[in-house]
C-alpha cells in the first residue's frame, strides 16, 4: 500500500503495519487542526477585522456550550491516541514465550550474531518467516541502536546491559540493517542486512553451519575453564548459589531486595558480584571484568539459562 511512498518503508513484519496505522492516524490528526487552525485565523482576520477608527467592537460574554466542546474534543482524541498506543507499545514490548533467542553484540562499527546452534553471522542475520525472534543485544564498546525500518523495529543498544526487542517477519527478502545512534566516525557505515528465509530454506541454512560448537555447549566448555563448576557445581565443595532453575528466578539479596535473574542480572553477577550479593552467602567470588569478552558472557548466559528455569509472563530486559 505504501510502497510507493518515500515516508513508509516496505511493510516486513507482522506488527509494521499496525504502527503506520498509527502513525497515519496522528498525522492526519496533526493535519485537520493544524488546517482548522489557520482556516479559522483566515475567517476571524477578514470578519473581525477593524473598519474604522471609531469603531468599537461589542463585548463578547463568551459560550459554555464552545468551551465545553473545545475541552472534550482534544481530550478524548487524546485518550484514543494514548490507549492506542500503549496497547501497540505492549505489543512490541512483551516477546512471546515461543521465541526464537539470537544473541546480538554491537561494536564500532558492525554487528554480531550468535544463533543458539552455534552459527555466527557478522553485519547479516538469517531468520525464518513465520516465527518470532527475540534479540538479547548488549555494545561492546559505546552505545549503538539497533534500527530495522521494514521491521518497524528500533532499540538502543547499551555497553554494560542487555536490552531485548522482537520482530515476526512476514514476508523473505533482504531488509536494510542501520545503527541509529551515533557511535563514532565510521557510523554511517555500520549497517548490514536481515536475510528473511522461508522455513524450510531456514532450517537448510542452518543445517549447513552444523559444525559450529552450540551456544550452551560453548557456554559448558568456557565454564568449566574458568572454574565455575568448583563452586557452582552440583558436589562442589564451597557454598554457592545453584544455578539449577536459575533464569527467571526471583533472588533475594544481603540488602533485602529482591532482583529477577535476567540476562542483565547474570552478566552483572560474573563481572561484578559484589555488586548485588545473594542472601545467605559469603561474598567470595572473584570479579571477572575484563577477562571474558562479551561473545563468552553471552554463551555463559546461555549456558545458564539451559539449566531450567522460566521466563517471567512479560518479563522484558530494557534500558
Amino acid at each position: 500500500m505504501w510502497s510507493n511512498v518515500p515516508l513508509f518503508p516496505e511493510q516486513a513484519s507482522t506488527f509494521a503495519w499496525r504502527v503506520d496505522l498509527l502513525y497515519t492516524f496522528l498525522i492526519g490528526v496533526s493535519v485537520i487542526f493544524a488546517g482548522l487552525i489557520f482556516l479559522l485565523l483566515l475567517i476571524f482576520a477578514v470578519k473581525y477585522r477593524r473598519r474604522s477608527e471609531d469603531e468599537h467592537p461589542p463585548p463578547i460574554l463568551g459560550s459554555l456550550r464552545l468551551e465545553v466542546l473545545w475541552t472534550v474534543i482534544p481530550l478524548v482524541l487524546a485518550m484514543v491516541i494514548f490507549a492506542w498506543g500503549a496497547r501497540l507499545y505492549f505489543t512490541t514490548a512483551i516477546v512471546p514465550d515461543d521465541a526464537m533467542e539470537i544473541y546480538v553484540v554491537g561494536l564500532q562499527w558492525m554487528w554480531m550474531f550468535q544463533h543458539q546452534e552455534g552459527q555466527r553471522e557478522i553485519n547479516e542475520l538469517h531468520v525464518p518467516t513465520g516465527r518470532p525472534v527475540k534479540l538479547i543485544m548488549t555494545s561492546q564498546d559505546v552505545i549503538h541502536s539497533f534500527y530495522v525500518p521494514a521491521f518497524r523495529v528500533k532499540m538502543d543498544v547499551v555497553p554494560g546491559l542487555y536490552t531485548t526487542t522482537w520482530f515476526e517477519a512476514s514476508k523473505t527478502g533482504s531488509f536494510h540493517l542501520f545503527c541509529a545512534e551515533y557511535c563514532g566516525t565510521a557510523h554511517a557505515g555500520m549497517g548490514g542486512r536481515i536475510v528473511v528465509m522461508k522455513p524450510t530454506e531456514f532450517e537448510h541454512w542452518l543445517s549447513g553451519g552444523a559444525s559450529a560448537e552450540p551456544l550452551t555447549a560453548a557456554g559448558e566448555r568456557l565454564f568449566q575453564q574458568l572454574g565455575c563448576s568448583g563452586c557452582h557445581g552440583v558436589n562442589a565443595p564451597v557454598q554457592a548459589p545453584s544455578l539449577e532453575g536459575l533464569y527467571g528466578k526471583a533472588v533475594p539479596l544481603q540488602s533485602g531486595e529482591t532482583v529477577i535473574a535476567d540476562e542483565s542480572y547474570i552478566r552483572a553477577s560474573i563481572l561484578l558480584p559484589q555488586k548485588q550479593i545473594v542472601a545467605g552467602y559469603a561474598p567470595i567470588m572473584p570479579p571477572y571484568q575484563g577477562q571474558i569478552s562479551e561473545e563468552g558472557l553471552l554463551q555463559l548466559i546461555a549456558y545458564i539459562k539451559s539449566l531450567g528455569g522460566e521466563r517471567q509472563p512479560g518479563q522484558r530486559t530494557e534500558r
